[in-house]
């Protein structure tokens, strides 16, 4: 089977993209790590990168805090195309995607959520979760879209809220669950098994019909 070319933007530690390379180093999934887009010089992402042996760039993010310049946001358009991505996977990037980079890989860009979505988007869902007093909380593999992670829900990972839990417990329970989930939905790209209709994520079975089911 041919595998999927993946380019993964990060800008911190990196440990979902750890799990990534790990699951496709082992292959258990038909993942080729393409490339890793940086927008942070000294990020461990990067460094995960290249001890893998996977192409890692740095692209200086310009001068705003939470955006990206069109004409940076260009450059890694540059470096996707140039290394034949395929799919892009967002592993804690903390930059916000303009309409026309979102329109040209549309079903294309997906993203880890450390909450069962649509339930506490957005920064510290974890604390979110924890505060309100919610009993269960867990991850969200989804496609991205012009929201603040609104976009169609792939797979989800549901992890209990304990009375002993602190934010801190609780998060890491969950990115346990982000680690297992991530790799299984780039799996279920790799394999064209997902389909989109509405809002709702379709998976067909392994040996089932594919129903259009080309990657997105």
């Amino acid at each position: 089977m041919k595998k999927l070319r993946v380019g993964v933007l990060a800008s911190g530690r990196g440990s979902n993209l750890q799990a990534i390379i790990d699951r496709s180093l082992r292959g258990d999934i038909d993942v080729e790590l393409a490339v890793v887009l940086s927008d942070v010089a000294d990020a461990e992402a990067l460094e995960r990168a290249r001890a893998a042996g996977v192409s890692a760039v740095h692209i200086p993010p310009g001068r705003f805090k939470t955006k990206l310049e069109p004409e940076i946001e260009a450059r890694y358009v540059e470096e996707l195309e140039r290394h034949g991505v395929e799919v892009i996977a967002l592993a804690g990037f903390m930059r916000i995607l303009h309409d026309e980079f979102l329109e040209r890989y549309a079903g294309r860009i997906v993203n880890i959520h450390p909450s069962l979505l649509p339930s506490f988007p957005g920064l510290r869902a974890q604390k979110q979760a924890f505060e309100y007093g919610a009993k269960w909380s867990g991850a969200t593999v989804h496609f991205v879209d012009a929201g603040v992670d609104t976009g169609p829900i792939i797979l989800q990972a549901a992890v209990p809220v304990r009375d002993d839990d602190t934010p801190d417990t609780l998060a890491a329970r969950i990115l346990e669950e982000e680690h297992r989930i991530y790799p299984e939905a780039l799996q279920l790209l790799a394999e064209g098994r997902i389909r989109v209709e509405g809002r709702r994520v379709l998976i067909d079975p392994p040996s089932g019909p594919r129903k259009g089911g080309e990657r997105p």
